[in-house]
């Protein structure tokens, strides 16, 4: 399917690897140019790389943290007007929430929750201008089934999902839609560290608690990033003007529920 974003723009955050990654190629096959953010400069590089070579779009790379006003000032000033904006950030640690502080709190909901209300407040008006506009937000299937070790990111993210849900419902006259991809078990870097917390603590090995993980799942595996990246791309696509305010959660029916 065309997806009719040939030549349009995308910022797509923490896109070095992952998720990320994988929703900046997806974009990049349908033809979107791109500016990738990720902290870690060479990894950003190499993706950039990899993806212009493979195909053959422009891509800036952006090594910054995006959670501060610093990095998002740099990821502006090389494309303060995209058709296109990806939210997407490293989730909190694991961990008990009597160890928790409020430091801990405010670094969650700052990189989780503020930051990319902040990235949306930047672009939404020129993309009302333009009369296109699509942003779809990296959150967590922990926003629909709260993983109890998981007490910062279920708390950041949720957050999110109310202030958009709301926004999503305002600009969408001006072909301007707002949508989350909620991500269960990938397997991803996230996902393996998780598993390791998950091991250390249970004293079983990683592989152990993988294979018991993926047994749970009425799909029997983890999900590829690929997978991830191609929804992402719909809810990004020409075709996807009459979707809004909406949470795809991709978890391979892991979620027990009719709605």
């Amino acid at each position: 399917m065309d997806l009719g974003l040939k030549g349009r723009r995308a910022i797509v955050c923490a896109a070095s690897k992952g998720l990320g990654k994988a929703c900046a190629v997806s974009l990049a096959r349908a033809g979107v140019e791109l500016v990738i953010n990720a902290r870690t400069a060479d990894a950003l590089e190499r993706t950039a790389s990899e993806i212009r070579r493979e195909h053959g779009v422009k891509v800036t790379a952006v090594a910054c943290d995006i959670t501060t006003p610093d990095g998002q000032k740099q990821v502006l000033a090389a494309l303060p007007d995209p058709d296109i904006l990806v939210n997407n950030a490293g989730g909190p640690p694991p961990g008990d929430f009597k160890d928790w502080t409020r430091d801990d709190w405010m670094k969650a909901v700052v990189a989780n929750m503020l930051t990319p209300i902040e990235l949306i407040k930047a672009t939404i008006d020129p993309m009302i201008a333009r009369r296109f506009g699509r942003v779809v937000n990296i959150t967590s299937a922990a926003v629909k089934a709260p993983i109890d070790i998981l007490g910062l990111s279920n708390g950041a993210r949720t957050g999110l999902h109310g202030f958009c849900a709301g926004l999503a419902r305002k600009v969408v006259k001006h072909n301007v839609t707002i949508n989350a991809v909620l991500p269960g078990p990938f397997d991803t870097d996230r996902l393996r560290s998780t598993l390791k917390f998950e091991a250390q603590k249970s004293g079983r090995s990683e592989e152990d608690v993988a294979k018991a993980r993926m047994a749970l799942n009425p799909s029997g595996r983890f999900g590829q990033p690929a997978e991830f990246g191609d929804a992402c791309a719909f809810l990004c696509s020409a075709q996807a003007g009459y979707i809004t305010g909406h949470n795809l959660l991709m978890d391979g029916g892991g979620y027990p529920g009719t709605f």
